[in-house]
């Protein structure tokens, strides 16, 4: 027989999902209505104007894909890409390779710029590349490299391919509401991003932004997009326009988390917020160090909200984090790709990003006869 669901209560500081306010819990709560009644309607406007203020955009085409971030780097490369173009792609950890998957299977020629995981793209790479492509139809890169921690400059990098004729696209599911992020001021053509890291909502829906060029270049095409349910000529006339038209049932209850959940932000402040994560990151750094653990990504572009590192020589790292989870509730990540086993991804995104979560992670270890620091 199955019994009533009743899971852990979790402290999340992994890389995703992050600990929900009660508020957007209570929120998701709320008794569903039609996904074409006006008041749902209503509040997706609010949410789409939360999103363009959140993103620092006065993009039109902003709204939320009904499916998590991946969805998001699929709608931004399906619909800018066709047959024959070429791109450009920054891969320096897990996301670069999967738009890369996802590029060659819209038929695109894909330029990669390779870097070694935990490294980030600079101008230099750009530029060389560029002399291989001189006019790329897309620059894509990862602003925060979720399986590496590293932050990437997108500013330095805007100029470049705008200059070429070319337009940027970012993947920012990791960084969205933690570090800096400015879509307009950059010149951002494409973006995404999801609603479980710094926003602090459920997994399962993910804000997308496009530029008036993207606009135009999708209304350009000389073929269909490949994906019907992504296809933004079809799906923006549910978010937007005097008279909604039927598309797919969005998910109701997840929108009205989200919501709640970009209320908190723009409460707080996005400058505030970023300053929050910062601090909280400075704090979990120095007692991550004072035990002897070891970052993998040089200070200067390191990710404050997703911190990885190395244990202190000694440690089963698997055997530890397990134990986190099965004796304190506490989740923090493994690595990735060739990081599975040798590093630790650590978390403090939105309602994680407390000293409060930092002295639970940090008093655990020093409590684990298991844990062997410096």
């Amino acid at each position: 027989m199955y019994t009533e669901l009743n899971t852990s209560n979790r402290i999340l500081m992994g890389p995703g999902p992050s600990d929900a306010h009660p508020r957007v819990l209570k929120a998701m709560s709320t008794p569903l209505i039609g996904h074409l009644d006006p008041e749902f309607v209503s509040i997706m406007d609010e949410v789409k104007s939360m999103v363009q203020k959140t993103f620092l955009t006065q993009n039109h085409l902003t709204f939320v894909v009904s499916a998590p971030g991946s969805a998001g780097m699929e709608t931004c490369l399906v619909n800018l890409l066709e047959p024959g173009d070429e791109i450009i792609i920054g891969v320096n950890g897990v996301f670069g390779g999967r738009m890369t998957d996802i590029a060659e299977r819209c038929g695109a020629k894909v330029h990669k710029i390779e870097k070694q995981w935990g490294d980030i793209i600079t101008v230099e790479d750009v530029k060389k590349v560029l002399n291989i492509c001189p006019k790329p139809k897309l620059l894509a890169l990862v602003h925060a490299e979720t399986s590496t921690g590293a932050l990437q400059p997108i500013k330095e990098i805007s100029d470049l391919v705008h200059n070429a004729g070319g337009m940027l696209m970012v993947d920012a599911v990791t960084s969205y509401c933690g570090v800096e992020l400015r879509v307009d001021d950059w010149d951002i053509d494409a973006i995404y991003t999801g609603t479980q890291k710094c926003l602090s909502a459920p997994p399962g829906l993910s804000p997308v932004s496009f530029s008036d060029r993207a606009v135009q270049a999708l209304e350009n095409r000389k073929t269909k997009v490949q994906s019907w349910f992504l296809d933004l000529s079809l799906v923006k006339n549910y978010w937007g326009g005097s008279k909604r038209a039927y598309h797919h049932t969005a998910p109701v209850s997840s929108v009205f988390a989200l919501r709640e959940s970009l209320r908190i932000v723009l409460e707080e402040g996005l400058e505030s917020r970023w300053e929050r994560h910062n601090a909280v990151h400075q704090v979990l750094k120095a007692k991550l160090e004072k035990l002897g653990f070891k970052y993998l990504v040089e200070e200067q572009h390191r990710l404050p909200n997703l911190n990885s590192v190395f244990l202190p020589n000694g440690n089963d790292e698997a055997l530890i984090r397990n134990k986190l989870l099965k004796d304190y509730n506490i989740e923090v990540g493994g690595g990735l790709g060739d990081f599975a086993g040798k590093i630790w991804r650590i978390g403090i995104m939105g309602e994680s990003c407390t000293l409060n979560h930092v002295n639970m992670l940090i008093s655990a270890l020093e409590d684990m006869n298991e844990f062997k620091g410096v």
